[in-house]
């Protein structure tokens, strides 16, 4: 049989196991139309988006609907469960690697191991050990990056430039100045030692518009990287003065993508970035890495109005090696069209680790959804929930048993338990509500163990400020059900923060999602 009828055989053997999910049959059968019929500049976030769910191409915003993503990295696992399990003795397989829509068909022995997104599973009877949460480390996010170009060479010779130029096309960027700009910026950085000052030269904006959202790692000149959400981080551009640093290695804490704060621009320096007229939502990273006598108090100017006075990202963090993150809505590019951010000098060095620039909503901060796993989720009203992120301590158990009374059981599919904060940033003007989700997942008739009424008992604080005590999930909804709770009109700390601080008082604490919403009209 030639090589293109066994790979089509595959394919028809892989539709006719995926009918009993129709959603991910949809998104299979799109992916290989395209691959067969070679066009795979169709096989984009986009397009996947607009033309297999539907979404309108006049509104769908890729910064707040995270569908593509979602569903792809759904039909990823079911690729794995199905050669584990049915199609384990095929000799062909259909592979999606991570960062890209474009398929490839290896034989069952060059297979590359598995890298899905992983998160740390233990039971409940485990829970005493003190055993840290697992998550992606830095290596494991460069080898996830790694993978395409490990499975490119197995392609078919015939096919092989055009669907290397398709996976280059998705994963560096929309235009070939991006593409040029970055190859010779990776020659330079690799001179770039840990700890090591390399001095920089103005580089001017291009003239072009960037692409939106922008998602910058500043000092960092090496391949794009791709975070939990699947949102691309680019190489550091755009800027002006400065220089470069790689901080010391060292884990960082209240983030699972590592690698955001892998690199610092540091001195007095600026950004100067062409934004398309409309509101944006800015995001900015740092951390502190330094000896502790290290001193960096700066400031933070956009568009000539300063936004952070004496910023003290150590005493911000409440720590070293602790992510730190400040949020600013509202902000719109210069008559000029640009937008300039400038970092100078107050006392000390000013540092910053990444920028982020996503479409806005007048007035009002855009939501935060985040789940206590590893992987994003769609919920029935088409509403991103990010990985979970922004936290300190606590343990995760991921694949608990299904509960009842919501139409997305999948939010409360795992929990963060133990003594923990969540450490959330908001924009300083805002007031917000937040929205707990719990499930009573191990005590009860429906649990692995007896118990019940003041089985688990704890409470719930915001800056200090006591949202609930205790608490007992069980009492208010049994086992293995639904429970939410609301609370509004919080105030964040004055440098924009909104601590949860989830407290045991009998045995542990638990949530398994949080919902930041700007209250704003």
């Amino acid at each position: 049989m030639k090589e293109m009828d066994q790979e089509r055989a595959e394919f028809e053997a892989l539709v006719a196991a995926f009918s009993s999910t129709p959603r991910s049959l949809r998104l299979l059968r799109y992916i290989g139309d395209n691959y067969f019929s070679g066009t795979l500049t169709e096989l984009c976030e986009f397009s996947i988006a607009t033309e297999v769910f539907g979404r309108p191409k006049s509104q769908f915003n890729p910064a707040e609907d995270a569908i593509a993503r979602a569903e792809t990295h759904r039909l990823r696992k079911r690729l794995n469960d199905y050669y584990r399990e049915e199609g384990k003795n095929h000799t062909l397989h259909f592979s999606l690697p991570p960062a890209t829509y474009v398929p490839v068909f290896v034989h069952a022995h060059d297979t590359p191991a598995r890298l899905e997104d992983t998160a740390y599973t233990e039971t409940e009877d485990s829970r005493s050990h003190e055993i840290p949460v697992g998550v992606l480390s830095a290596d494991e996010e460069e080898q996830a990056q790694r993978s395409i170009s490990r499975v490119i060479p197995i392609f078919r010779e015939r096919r092989q430039m055009l669907i290397a130029m398709g996976i280059a096309a998705i994963v560096v960027g929309f235009t070939v100045f991006a593409v040029v700009r970055w190859i010779g910026r990776h020659r330079e950085s690799e001179r770039i030692e840990t700890a090591q000052v390399v001095s920089t030269t103005a580089v001017p904006a291009p003239a072009i518009l960037a692409p939106e959202p922008v998602r910058l790692l500043a000092g960092y000149f090496g391949s794009p990287q791709i975070d939990g959400s699947g949102n691309m981080w680019k190489a550091d551009q755009y800027f002006q003065d400065g220089s470069t640093r790689q901080i010391p290695p060292a884990p960082i804490s209240k983030t699972t993508s590592p690698f955001i704060f892998g690199h610092w621009r540091e001195g007095n320096f600026s950004y100067v970035i062409p934004l398309k007229p409309g509101v944006y939502e800015l995001h900015l990273y740092f951390v502190t890495a330094d000896t502790p006598d290290t001193v960096h108090t700066f400031n933070v100017t956009v568009n000539g109005k300063t936004l952070l006075s004496g910023l003290d990202v150590d005493a911000d963090a409440f720590g070293r090696n602790v992510a730190d993150e400040k949020i600013f809505r509202d902000i719109s590019p210069a008559p000029d069209g640009m937008l300039h951010v400038y970092l100078g000098n107050a006392e000390g060095t000013p540092q910053l680790n990444a920028i982020e620039i996503l479409p806005g909503i007048p007035g009002r901060q855009l939501p935060i959804r985040l789940i206590t796993r590893s992987t994003p989720y769609i919920d029935h009203l088409g509403q991103l929930w990010h990985p979970d992120d922004y936290f300190m301590e606590g343990h995760v158990q991921t694949d608990l048993n299904a509960i009842s009374g919501t139409p997305d059981p999948d939010v409360f599919a795992a929990e963060r338990f133990g003594r923990f904060t969540y450490t959330i940033p908001v924009d300083t003007r805002g007031r917000y509500t937040v929205v707990l989700h719990f499930a009573e997942h191990y005590f009860g008739s429906q649990g692995p163990t007896a118990g019940g009424v003041g089985s688990r008992v704890f409470r719930v604080l915001c800056n200090g400020e006591p949202l609930l005590d205790n608490f007992d999930i069980y009492k208010e909804a049994g086992s293995l059900h639904a429970l939410t709770k609301t609370f509004r009109h919080l105030r964040p700390s004055a440098q924009g923060k909104l601590e949860l601080t989830f407290e045991p008082i009998t045995n542990y604490a638990t949530v398994s999602g949080i919902e930041v919403l700007d209250e704003s009209p």
